[in-house]
Parts: C-alpha cells; structure tokens; sequence
C-alpha cells in the first residue's frame, strides 16, 4: 500500500470512530429514561442534542479549517467522541446523554466542515467522487457500528456501561496516533471567513426536503423505536436495527452511483413510505424480521437513493458554491433528525406509541408525495429549457 492510501484510511478510521460513538448509547436509550423517570419525549429532546451541537458548527463555524488547518479539527472530533463516551460511563441516564450527544454533535459538525476536502487533498486525485464516497462510506459505517456493538455486548453481559465503550474509548485512542500522524497539506488562509451561510439554487430545495423526511426516518428508528420494540421485549435488538437503518445503505450506493439522480431521489421517495410501514407495523406487533426487513428499505432510501441522489443533483446546480449549498442540503437534514423525532416522541407519549406511529407514517407520506412530484416537475422543466 502506498503512502497516499495509507493516510486516506488512516483519515477514514478516524472519521468511522467519531461516528461511532455517536449512537454507542442508542441500545440504552429505552433504560436511561426509565433510570431517569422520563418517557419518550424527552428521550427525542436528549437524543436532539447531537443537532444542537453540530448545526451552529457547520453554519458558523464552516471555514474553521482553512484557518488552523484539516488536522486538528478531526483531533478535536476525537476528543469529544471520547469524553462523551466517558460521560455516559460516569453517569448513565437522560441528562448526561443529551451533554453527550451535543459534544458529539460539535465533534461531528467539525470533522464534516472538513473531512471531504482533507480526504481528496490525501488522496491527491481528481476524481472527487473517491473522496466523498470514503468519507460517506466510513461515517455511514461508523454510525451503525456503535449501535450494533453495544447490543453485542448487551447479549453477553446487560449492563448500563457495557464494554462497547471501553471499546471505543482504546480505539479512538488508537485513532487519535494514527491522526496525528498524517500530514496537513492544506494552505491555512487567517483571513478566510468563518461564516458561510447555505445557499439554495433553484431547483434545489425537492432534494434538501427528501434528505429531511430520510433523516427524520432514520432518526425516528434510533431514538423512539427502542421504547417500542421494549413493549415485546426486543429492546436487545435495537442496536441492530439502528445498524441496518444506517449501514445497510452502502450496499445500495454503487447502484445509485449509476443512475440519474432525479431518478434515484424518486424512487427513494417511493421505497421509503413503504419501507417505514413495514416497520412501524412490525415494532407495533412484535415481529422483528419485519422491523429489520423495513430498517433496510428504509436505510436503501435514507443512506443510498436519496442522500446520494439528492446529493449528486445539488453538487451539480452549485457552481463554485459546492459549500455553501452543500451547507443548505445538511441544513434541512439535521431539522429532520431532530424537530419530528421530538414531536414524534411527545405524540407517543400523549397518546401511545401506535398513534405516533401512524401520525409520523401519514406525515411520511404526504412529504414524499409532495416532494417527488415537485422533482418531477423541475426535472420536466429543465428538460424543457435545455431544448428550446
């Protein structure tokens, strides 16, 4: 292996750690609230946190890097991986996980101001498609990775600290040498602008709003499914389903590299709807194949179809401005992960879960009807002008 391969998955380890630790709780999310006295609600509001950190860093704080550099800011990242990690060993319950989860969101919303361009800048080539795909290839595994290890962990010995965190704390540590190892060739700029406000072209925002229903999915599975799938005793399986809602996605991202991305984004508008039904109904009844056989379609839509396809479509209206759009397209992702979650999780426990269950499927669907027909209607009419 060369030395520029080397230090891409040196970078991509570190990256796949960082979002390791982001849902290492999410097994234990249904016992924190019990040991703290709260429902699902507040677990949504704690879970929401992660948002609250890393939104005002990818907003304000977007040219941090080409100021102090690609490097420290994926070390910071791993230090606050790390001490989130040790907070919820400290003290396991409800509030010490929403501190956590807002040190993760600081931590991620650094690393995603500058790992694509770190990455194309150790790989040194110019397809920057292999840049982003192993950045989207390592966090999206790293993201399901700690959900599914500490279920492993939780099947051998249950415990509110199981050993998937000492895990991650020895191999972020790990992380943290081969990190600080790598070079930091980008040239820093002191005078280069620390806000960047996103921007939406026209035609843009169909795609920023099927992100929003894919995450607002996604999350959904994460924060509140736990507390359901408890009512038949299959809370031990949660990590795995959190995994397959997330990770799953790779396996459909070479499939949707190859198709028109107004095509791709519609067809995970269709998926995802029916995908969410097939796993709503399964929580609501106790049938855990159901419940995985539905994270995965959902995962194809919310990690493959739309975020790739939503992705390449709004990469090739931003011109120069790949960032700041890039900005806009996450923008409405995180509101998705965080303000339906919550809502979701009130109206579960105001009125039971199969209630919000059914209210967030309707709403789902509604939103994907809308948004794939209004894609449908800008690719007609691009269509018209590059014609005329």
């Amino acid at each position: 292996m060369n030395t520029q391969h080397r230090h891409s998955w040196g970078l991509a380890f570190g990256l796949c750690l960082i979002t390791l630790a982001v849902n290492l709780q999410a097994p234990l999310y249904t016992t924190y609230a019990q040991l703290s006295g709260y429902g699902a609600g507040a677990t949504a509001v704690a879970f929401s946190g992660y948002v609250l950190g890393v939104l005002p860093v990818l907003l304000a704080l977007g040219g941090l890097a080409d100021r102090v550099g690609r490097k420290p800011l994926i070390l910071v990242a791993l230090g606050l991986s790390m001490l989130a990690t040790v907070v919820t060993l400290l003290w396991p319950g409800l509030p010490a996980l929403g501190v956590a989860r807002l040190m993760m969101g600081v931590g991620t919303g650094l690393a995603s101001a500058t790992s694509t361009a770190y990455m194309a800048e150790l790989m040194t080539t110019d397809d920057a498609r292999a840049s982003s795909n192993r950045v989207t290839a390592s966090t999206s595994l790293g993201f399901g990775l700690g959900a599914a290890l500490t279920s492993l962990f939780l099947f051998a010995h249950p415990s509110v600290t199981p050993g998937s965190f000492w895990l991650q704390l020895a191999l972020a540590t790990l992380a943290i040498v081969v990190v600080w190892r790598l070079p930091d060739p980008a040239v820093k700029l002191r005078s280069a602008p620390l806000l960047r406000l996103p921007l939406f072209p026209a035609g843009s925002l169909p795609y920023s709003f099927s992100m929003l229903l894919a995450w607002a999915t996604s999350g959904l599975v994460i924060a509140i499914l736990p507390s359901v799938l408890t009512l038949h005793d299959l809370q031990r399986w949660s990590g795995l389903s959190t995994f397959t809602v997330i990770s799953c996605g790779l396996l459909f991202q070479p499939w949707v590299r190859r198709m028109h991305p107004a095509r791709a984004s519609r067809l995970g508008l269709l998926i995802l709807p029916l995908s969410y039904a097939l796993l709503a109904w399964g929580a609501s009844t106790g049938s855990l194949l159901a419940v995985l056989l539905g994270a995965l379609g959902a995962s194809s839509a919310c990690y493959g179809f739309l975020y790739l396809g939503g992705l390449s479509a709004i990469t090739a209206m931003a011109g120069a401005e790949k960032a700041r759009v890039s900005a806009g397209f996450f923008l409405f992702a995180y509101i998705g992960f965080s303000i339906p979650v919550v809502v979701t999780g009130l109206l579960a426990d105001a009125f039971g879960a199969d209630v919000a269950l059914i209210v967030f499927g309707l709403a789902l669907l509604a939103g994907a009807a809308v948004t794939g027909w209004l894609i449908v209607r800008t690719e007609t009419y691009v269509t018209r002008l590059s014609h005329s």
